[in-house]
């Protein structure tokens, strides 16, 4: 197994992890502390959004391993790309630098090991 497959599953299960914090455990502790959130009211008051966001996180990590399976190496750029864009700007609209190295740099290696191998 390649580097760049090995990779695009390491950004696949960090957004399979998200997803899980976000679905199942937003409003409890780890998902709080997790995410910083205020108090377990405003979890409570946002975990219906927070459910949506999960699922959109996991729809990124299931487009990359059917890109794999699949390989559909264009795929896996499309996706590397939207997460890199949203981890960009999720750091830069919550002023939180935790989200860019999460999510930003593994996309971002991964793209570029899969562009330029």
């Amino acid at each position: 197994m390649n580097l760049k497959i090995i990779f695009t599953i390491i950004v696949a299960l960090i957004h399979a992890y998200i997803w899980y914090l976000e679905m199942f455990l937003w409003t409890k502790k780890k998902g709080i502390k997790a995410f910083n959130l205020k108090s377990k009211e405003f979890a409570d008051e946002t975990k219906i959004l927070a459910a949506n966001q999960g699922l959109y996180n996991l729809f990124i990590a299931a487009g990359l391993l059917w890109s794999l399976t699949y390989n559909k190496e264009d795929s896996v750029l499309f996706f590397l790309t939207c997460v890199t864009v949203a981890g960009i700007y999720g750091s830069y609209s919550t002023k939180k630098i935790s989200i860019f190295y999460i999510q930003t740099i593994p996309a971002l290696l991964t793209l570029l090991l899969t562009l330029f191998n």
